[in-house]
Formats: structure tokens, C-alpha cells, sequence
């Protein structure tokens, strides 16, 4: 046969088609695995960690500290994403904020809408 007769279509030539199994996505490793906590339930254990050093009149908790309560590794990315959680939850109220970067439990008086000057 010749190089020009040659075609890549040509049955011949073809590979094997493999063969297709049903499988479960349970089965399959490439499906993600459930995750133990629901993102809410990753700021409850945050304001829990807080809550419970707040009747001990305990100082505030660094993002760092609080990861090691969390139980998390210290890495750079779990500290990160724990102060961002900590900061969200500041932001809306349920964290005090130090000045130093420090978190807190207690809520902050959250200002009214509309509320102004009566007078």
C-alpha cells in the first residue's frame, strides 16, 4: 500500500474504542467529595470559639489563634481564610474588630436606617 492510500479514517488504522462502564459518581474519584462543614457552619465555629472565651473575660483572639482553636492547620492559606470569614463577620455586625487586627466576640450596635436627628 502506499503513503497516499493511507488515510487516517481508514479502519484499519483505527484504535480500539474503549470500552465504556456505568459507574456511580461515588465510584468515580474525580467526583468532589462532601465536605464535613457547610461554609455557614465555618463562621458558627468562628463566633463559637469567641463566644466561649467571652465569659472567661479572655483577651481577643489573632486570626492565627483562632485557626489553632479551629483545629486547622496554620498555613498561610487556612489563617487567610479564617481572618476573612472573621472580617466578613465584623463587617456585618456579630465580631468586634480591634484596632490591632484582633477579633472579639459581642455584638456592635448596628446604626438604624433613616434613623437622624429628631430635633
Amino acid at each position: 500500500r502506499t503513503a497516499a492510500a493511507w488515510s487516517p479514517h481508514d479502519s484499519r488504522n483505527a484504535r480500539p474504542k474503549p470500552r465504556r462502564t456505568r459507574c456511580t459518581p461515588a465510584d468515580n474519584p474525580l467526583t468532589p467529595k462532601p465536605h464535613h462543614h457547610t461554609p455557614h457552619s465555618h463562621y458558627q465555629r468562628i463566633l463559637d470559639v469567641l463566644e466561649e472565651r467571652q465569659p472567661a473575660g479572655q483577651e481577643p483572639l489573632k486570626a492565627k489563634e483562632i485557626t489553632v482553636e479551629l483545629g486547622l492547620e496554620t498555613t498561610s492559606a487556612k489563617v487567610e481564610g479564617v481572618r476573612s470569614k472573621a472580617r466578613r463577620l465584623a463587617e456585618r455586625g456579630w465580631l468586634v474588630q480591634e484596632t490591632s487586627g484582633m477579633f472579639s466576640s459581642g455584638r456592635r450596635p448596628v446604626a438604624a436606617s433613616g434613623a437622624g436627628s429628631s430635633a
